[in-house]
């Protein structure tokens, strides 16, 4: 894997956090500690945080990280300790990626509280490496899908601070300048889209390399996660009986013809950044359709200041629109020096009254049942499905094949050129080697 490849796969992880999407490490000298508030007494208790937290320009507004940093900042005061920041940066680690990085730092105890993304969870999970969270006390206000999708043998290993969703982000204007009603189904959109195409608008569907595996999420397991058979589903994968290929066709299928019709321009989104290819044209209407998290719409670097009538929408599958919800959070490591100090520290940052702050302050959706904000206009197509509890889940620590970030590199081969039956291939010899 190349440098390229590499920062962006860092890219990618990091954009499922949800927490520093667009102003994470790219460039910093070495790694950095740095405490969030004063240190007034040289033997105040120090809990160590490894994250990709740093922000790209230092005096760029992050509204994350202030949101991170206020339910941070009354777990210290309330406990009477200080969080230093272990942060990770591409010129540190060279070829690195986060998750390699994360990987080393936890199995060798280097600090207490990590930002883990799906594979690493799992990963961690399995070898036994984390905590168990189940007993805090904030655990008990968790929401249902957070439970679910954190949980490796029956251990909560990790909690997010909020809910990350992925959806299409359409241009309504346009939709409404040819008659196009949103699409719901695959078959729907592939109209849209043809309609576009006939129009002049040469790619309908703006791309990166690291996003498209949404659609095919969307579409594979639609039916799994609101079919009511879910738990079942899930073990008949998990013992082979089942094929996670038969699950992933239709939305490779799918996917392909979009490539093949010139929806997405294949070769252009092989290379390209998430939104930093397609956010122009999209801001330009000259492409009607993009896909990303929820918190861009919020954010003006993103999607959140746009000229024309916004929607936020799930992506199409045989069940109607359909949001993508892969799944981070904060671990303890289990031998982690601090263990104790870290998990008192992590129960008030997922607390209720944390979560609220956390939420408003971010506009996001909060992992806590209890705690609610009012989304802005262009999310509210994606916010009723949620709220409906349709949606699926981009990672799930309950299958023992990590999805989110093996579909993503299942689905870069197709963009360069690899049939649906060589993609499905590679998720057979997952599976096996998975088994085995």
């Amino acid at each position: 894997m190349g440098k390229c490849e590499k920062r962006g796969r860092k890219w990618m992880a990091v954009c499922m956090t949800g927490l520093m999407i667009l102003l994470l490490a790219a460039c910093g000298n070495e790694e950095t500690s740095k405490n969030l508030i004063p240190q007034e007494e040289e033997n105040t208790r120090v809990i160590n945080l490894f994250s990709p937290m740093e922000k790209i320009d230092p005096n760029a507004e992050n509204v994350a990280r202030s949101a991170s940093d206020l339910s941070i900042a009354m777990a210290e005061k309330e406990l009477g300790l200080t969080v230093a920041y272990k942060t990770y940066t591409a010129e540190s680690y060279q070829d690195k990626t986060y998750d390699d990085v994360v990987l080393e730092r936890v199995r060798n105890n280097m600090d207490d509280l990590y930002l883990l993304n799906p594979d690493t969870l799992l990963t961690l999970g399995t070898e036994g490496k984390l905590m168990d969270l189940s007993g805090l006390e904030s655990a008990k206000n968790l929401r249902d899908i957070i439970k679910i999708a954190n949980t490796v043998d029956g251990k909560l290993v990790a909690i997010p601070q909020e809910v990350v969703a992925y959806g299409l982000f359409v241009n309504k204007d346009m939709f409404d300048k040819y008659d196009l009603k949103l699409p719901e189904t695959p078959e729907e959109f592939l109209e849209c889209c043809q309609v576009f195409k006939e129009k002049g608008i040469e790619t309908p569907i703006g791309a990166n390399r690291w996003w498209l595996e949404t659609f095919v999420l969307a579409q594979a397991y639609a039916d799994l996660y609101n079919g009511g058979n879910t738990e079942a589903e899930i073990a008949a994968l998990n013992s082979g009986e089942t094929r996670y290929s038969d699950y992933m066709r239709p939305g490779f299928e799918f996917l392909k013809e979009l490539m093949d019709k010139g929806y997405i321009d294949a070769k252009k989104a092989s290379v390209s950044e998430a939104i930093e290819a397609e956010r122009p044209d999209f801001m330009a209407q000259k492409t009607p359709i993009v896909m990303a998290y929820w918190g861009a719409a919020n954010t003006e670097t993103a999607y959140g200041k746009t000229d024309f009538e916004m929607q936020v929408i799930g992506f199409p599958t045989n069940r109607g629109q359909m949001p993508v919800m892969p799944m981070t959070g904060f671990g303890i490591g289990a031998d982690a020096e601090h263990a104790e100090d870290a998990a008192r520290l992590l129960d008030i940052i997922v607390s209720d009254k944390a979560l609220q702050i956390y939420s408003e302050t971010n506009r996001v959706i909060s992992p806590s049942k209890n705690v609610s904000v009012e989304c802005v206009p262009s999310l509210k197509p994606l916010n009723d499905r949620i709220e409906k509890e349709v949606y699926v889940l981009g990672s799930n620590a309950s299958m023992k094949v990590e999805q989110w970030g093996n579909t993503c590199m299942i689905v870069r081969q197709l963009l360069e050129g690899a049939s649906v039956d060589e993609c499905m291939a590679e998720f057979d010899k997952l599976q096996d080697a998975t088994l085995k």
